[in-house]
């Protein structure tokens, strides 16, 4: 008898122990297997044709990361569209330069049509921003599924969360630590500042009325070729491109250009000198493996943060509306 009630209890503290952890993990590795079997090779196939129609499509999913998780959950709230009662974070001055949106609809529209109803947006958002990292030459990283679409914006707190290109080192890191990320995960994260390009509208104040001191003498010209106006139209076709050697490729020749000074925007500068960090950008800018290596484990840490799980949010038919409720 003694021993049928201590398996009895047995059973039940592993039972809650076994529970504790699923509610606290929520995400695990494949969570469409039995769902929606073919749903990330549909996303990773079409992420692949739309990047070579589209080149950008890449740099625009790896930032929706990046938007979309800092801010309070990996939940796609970055995709909604504004309505009577509610701003949209697409239409805010931090999401200046975000564009390709559709694109997640158009991946969002295979998903459906093989599984209707299965796959969240926010699951789209995340495995998009990973098979980008890796048309973009960058690592693949394993990523947990199984996050659930939140139904309101959070435009009103993306300050809160957000760092800004202009802060101090310090802020920055401070941001970044709010979701669990450290110094090098902090450097590794920044090294998307190898791709893409920056609008004139962010880098005109390091050139006008004055050019900035810092910045390289022999990577000025080109930026004032580039950014001609010390007024830009926002509408404007003007930017830079971020890196002038690989412009197109992931990789650590960033950190070898912020250390001679050619970094676009103030917070590459910091980067570059700060104490606190700048440790890691040399030893990135030396090793291409130990950029990958911290650059997965940020990546993993920010498409986790605080996601919508169980019976939380729901799983939207649209990315960019949230479902009318009965």
């Amino acid at each position: 008898m003694g021993f049928k009630v201590f398996f009895f209890f047995a059973i039940l503290f592993f039972s809650a122990v076994s529970a504790f952890a699923e509610d606290n993990s929520g995400l695990v590795m494949d969570y469409y297997k039995d769902s929606c079997p073919q749903a990330e090779d549909i996303i990773r196939e079409q992420v692949k044709l739309l990047y070579k129609r589209h080149k950008n499509t890449a740099f625009s999913w790896l930032r929706n990361i990046f938007h979309d998780c800092f801010v309070e959950s990996c939940d796609a709230s970055l995709l909604l569209d504004s309505t009577r009662r509610m701003l949209s974070e697409k239409e805010t001055d931090r999401s200046f330069g975000m564009r390709n949106f559709r694109y997640i609809e158009t991946i969002k529209e295979a998903v459906e049509r093989e599984c209707p109803g299965v796959v969240s947006c926010a699951d789209i958002l995340v495995l998009s921003g990973r098979d980008g990292i890796v048309a973009l030459g960058g690592p693949y990283v394993p990523l947990k599924t199984g996050r659930r679409d939140g139904r309101k914006s959070r435009a009103d707190i993306l300050e809160q969360h957000l760092p800004d290109h202009n802060e101090s080192m310090s802020v920055v890191l401070e941001r970044f630590a709010n979701v669990g990320i450290n110094a090098p995960g902090v450097v590794a994260l920044l090294g998307a500042h190898s791709v893409g390009r920056t609008h004139c509208v962010k880098l005109v104040h390091r050139l006008y009325p004055e050019v900035d001191p810092q910045l390289n003498p022999d990577h000025v010209p080109h930026m004032l070729k580039k950014c001609p106006d010390p007024i830009p139209d926002p509408k404007a076709v003007q930017y830079v491109r971020n890196d002038r050697g690989t412009p197109m490729k992931l990789d650590n020749n960033y950190y070898r250009n912020i250390l001679e000074n050619k970094g676009l925007m103030l917070v590459d500068h910091q980067l570059a000198t700060d104490k606190r960090t700048k440790p890691y950008v040399k030893k990135m800018a030396k090793s291409q493996d130990y950029f990958f290596k911290e650059f997965a484990r940020a990546i993993t840490i920010l498409t986790e943060n605080n996601p919508l799980t169980g019976t939380k949010g729901e799983i939207r038919k649209q990315c960019n509306l949230a479902n009318k409720l009965h």
